[in-house]
């Protein structure tokens, strides 16, 4: 089909024309203006009281400025946080804030000369006066392409999206057609950066070539896995870009539709993509005459029930069909016979972000980041045990010591690494002799875990990995759809098996069954789901056994985690004789009072183990303590039972 390429340039400059517009008014010179962070972890942290708290005081003060949300910069530990202009001074970003200090801020610093610097996180651009964002460990050592402008626009406004050079990929495309795309995203060594990590433009040339007239598009937005959130970040930040790949990819492959499949557990990022659309048709960038160029696409949002088996591109299908949302035997694969029998391009929400770059920055471009196989960036939501969560965006082969520590700030509360757990509630458990491990699809599949949709959970010296394996399988265990035997029993066998390893009942040949059922889930599973469940428990197993035989042999738990292994006691030399914070949140009345010397004991019998004691007890008394056979702090003195005294 031949386009008309000089109608559509021209439409689009007209677009550009408002972009920079809207740009102007947002940071221009002489530009007032605010943008506070509304992605969900910013609502979750007090942003819209911050947003109403700015535009109530710019009226009251009868300051002209433009005052609108934004997406998520990353820095979830920071928020709520804001980017401020306003002449004389470069952007300003700001954190950990609340109404009192956004009034403030314009009261001080737009009506008078005062940064309020003790609330400055850093500039968004190098300047000799003020920190740059980039001499932060969380950007200097990022290299952000993907998340460049999550944060630094309102994603509900299509022409400051433009204005920041969304869609100048898709007129490339227009340009190049569909051969030259497909030939660029594979001379860039994309990878499916949804976990799968199959090369790009192997897929878009697979499809492309399929007979037929109809094809199909989907972006796979059902982020599940427990915490994981990068997806969510982008299409709540940058809604415009995900469209932007689609359009690329709809035209390499000659689709002419496409679906989102987004989890409906995402109601921000649905609002916004919903808007995202209705703004791309408005504005001629999707329907049938694009930009007037003669080429055709519309998509379609498709909000998902919450299952998890459902990230899996043939039960992604079978769902967006009407029907239970399970497997299809492969092949054919989705890119020879997907959505209604045609081919279909299944790709993530990360994938298809990555798509414009390549063409606008150039493939040589995108292909110098990475390593050899794995090329580009990747991001990463860092959760647990981490002094500064959110999310990073680093090169691949970037080392998990690199992120966890340099980039995460490492441990809190000077406490021990002891894993991590990456790819997911199917991803692996490493530990602290693999941080130099560098993150790629291959090099962390050979450790024993996987890169998956990027998420990392981060464990210290408080956690039990007999636990953590249980928990991880106990998900992965309820998210099995039950089409295959392996997958429905034989992860029922092993989370049985390690529920009562957990309770103090395990067995000396525990160990050795669930290796073998572990090798008969991986062989006999129709889909990665299953393949991958027994990870959490075959990477525990490998580098944690001795917590395990600790379990069964020794009946101790060296974390104190499992309750079954541990019990709660009161020091008396720390003990406040007066003191009955204790007394009154025990909901057993475990807790009695020693009529000799008025400390306070606890009735093992009647404890329940429900911790609340321990969060009772004043910080400066520190009193409480939780012991196992393993704990080097056992109780100071015999305790009375409540029959002999109390």
């Amino acid at each position: 089909m031949k386009l008309d390429l000089d109608t559509a340039r021209e439409r689009f400059s007209a677009l550009q024309g408002k972009g920079q517009q809207a740009l102007q008014a947002l940071n221009g010179e002489s530009a007032k203006s605010v943008l506070v962070g509304t992605a969900t972890c910013g609502r979750s942290a007090g942003a819209l009281p911050v947003l109403e708290a700015f535009k109530e005081q710019f009226e009251a003060s009868k300051i002209e400025a433009v005052v609108s949300e934004a997406g998520c910069m990353g820095h979830c530990y920071a928020e709520p946080m804001a980017l401020l202009r306003r002449p004389g001074y470069p952007p300003l970003i700001y954190h950990h804030l609340n109404p009192i200090i956004a009034k403030n801020l314009v009261k001080n610093f737009f009506g008078g000369d005062d940064p309020m610097l003790e609330f400055l996180l850093g500039a968004a651009e190098p300047n000799e006066m003020y920190p740059a964002m980039a001499d932060y460990p969380r950007f200097g050592m990022e290299h952000r392409r993907l998340m460049k402008r999550s944060g630094l626009y309102d994603p509900e406004n299509i022409f400051q999206a433009i204005g920041l050079g969304v869609y100048q990929g898709f007129i490339k495309a227009l340009k190049l057609g569909p051969e030259k795309i497909v030939e660029k995203v594979t001379q860039s060594g994309l990878r499916g950066l949804g976990g799968a990590g199959f090369l790009t433009g192997k897929k878009f040339e697979i499809c492309r070539r399929q007979p037929g007239p109809d094809r199909y598009i989907i972006c796979n937005a059902d982020e599940g896995d427990p915490g994981a959130f990068m997806d969510r970040c982008l299409l709540e930040s940058d809604p415009h870009a995900i469209l932007e790949g689609m359009l690329i990819g709809a035209l390499a492959i000659s689709a002419k539709q496409g679906l989102i499949y987004v989890r409906a557990e995402y109601p921000l990022a649905v609002e916004r993509l919903k808007r995202a659309i209705d703004e791309a048709r408005r504005a001629g960038l999707l329907g049938a005459n694009i930009l007037g160029s003669g080429f055709e696409f519309d998509m379609d949002l498709i909000r998902g029930a919450g299952a998890f088996v459902c990230g899996e591109e043939t039960a992604l299908i079978e769902s967006v069909e009407g029907k239970r949302g399970i497997p299809r035997p492969r092949p054919p694969f989705p890119v020879v016979s997907g959505l209604h029998n045609h081919p279909s391009l299944i790709d993530n929400v990360k994938t298809l972000a990555s798509i414009a770059p390549i063409l606008t920055a150039g493939a040589e471009n995108f292909a110098s980041q990475g390593t050899s196989a794995s090329k580009g960036t990747a991001v990463f939501a860092l959760a647990g045990k981490i002094v500064n969560p959110g999310l990073v965006e680093v090169p691949m082969g970037t080392t998990l010591r690199q992120i966890i520590f340099d980039i995460g700030g490492g441990i809190p509360k000077g406490r021990k690494f002891k894993a991590v757990q990456i790819g997911g509630p199917s991803g692996g458990c490493l530990p602290e002799a693999l941080l130099d491990t560098p993150v790629d699809f291959d090099e962390l599949k050979l450790a024993g875990a996987m890169l998956g949709s990027g998420g990392m959970v981060i464990l210290d010296e408080d956690n039990c990995m007999v636990e953590t394996a249980r928990y991880f399988l106990d998900f992965t265990q309820h998210e099995s759809c039950g089409k295959c035997t392996f997958c429905r029993i034989g992860t029922r066998h092993m989370l049985d098996i390690l529920e009562r390893i957990v309770q103090g009942e395990g067995r000396p040949d525990d160990l050795e069954r669930l290796e073998e059922l572990a090798a008969d889930i991986q062989d006999g599973s129709l889909c990665n789901l299953g393949k991958t469940a027994p990870n959490p428990v075959l990477t525990t197993l490998r580098f944690f056994r001795h917590e395990y035989e600790e379990h069964i042999n020794d009946k101790r738990c060296r974390a104190r985690v499992c309750n079954v292994f541990t019990s709660y006691y009161i020091l008396p030399d720390k003990c406040a004789r007066g003191c009955d914070a204790c007394v009154g949140s025990c909901p057993t009345e475990a807790i009695f009072t020693s009529p000799k010397s008025r400390i306070k004991v606890i009735e093992q019998d009647l404890c329940t183990k429900c911790d609340s004691c321990m969060s009772a007890c004043p910080p400066e008394y520190d009193a409480v303590v939780k012991i196992s056979p393993l704990s080097n702090t056992p109780p100071s003195e015999p305790r009375p039972k409540k029959s002999e005294g109390g």
